[in-house]
């Protein structure tokens, strides 16, 4: 059973040494990277909620949620008082084990009580090229809503 943990003082290390496959890196920034923003994002008073994806006792994934856009020059329009998957990957030891799939269903468990307040919508967003997220994304609900995140499409759900 797939389950997300905050990061912490004892995982952390372990979370920042998972990775994608080398065809995959130009897709998501290292989880040291996102861990070093979301601390630049809560310290200047955004929301940053990083969390490592666990099976049992193994970290196979990372995650970061985000909420709002306070903190954020240049945001998309949809960002405002959403949640967002800010980062979503899973090792490359542990793809095509429907780790992924058990992980955003997680996600979207979380996201659904509203922890930072309410909201109609989640989004993401993706380089064109990686299909193969765009498809897991497509099967959650998310649809491309026309804009951009600089380079990367964006997709949206709506929030029960």
């Amino acid at each position: 059973m797939v389950e997300l943990r905050k990061v912490d003082a004892k995982n952390i290390w372990k979370i920042c040494a998972l990775e994608v496959a080398e065809d995959q890196r130009s897709f998501v920034a290292t989880n040291t990277q996102s861990i070093l923003e979301a601390y630049c994002a809560i310290s200047s008073g955004g929301v940053a909620m990083p969390y490592g994806i666990y099976d049992g006792e193994t970290p196979v994934g990372f995650v970061m949620l985000g909420f709002g856009c306070e903190d954020w020059e240049d945001a998309p329009e949809i960002a405002k008082d959403t949640y967002n998957i800010w980062r979503f990957m899973i090792d490359r030891r542990y793809q095509r084990k429907g780790c992924g799939k058990q992980a955003m269903e997680a996600v979207l468990r979380l996201v659904e009580t509203f922890p930072h307040g309410k909201a109609d919508w989640v989004w993401l967003s993706y380089e064109p090229e990686n299909q193969v997220a765009a498809e897991l994304y497509r099967s959650f609900g998310f649809r491309e809503n026309g804009q951009m995140d600089g380079d990367e499409i964006i997709a949206v759900r709506p929030l029960t």
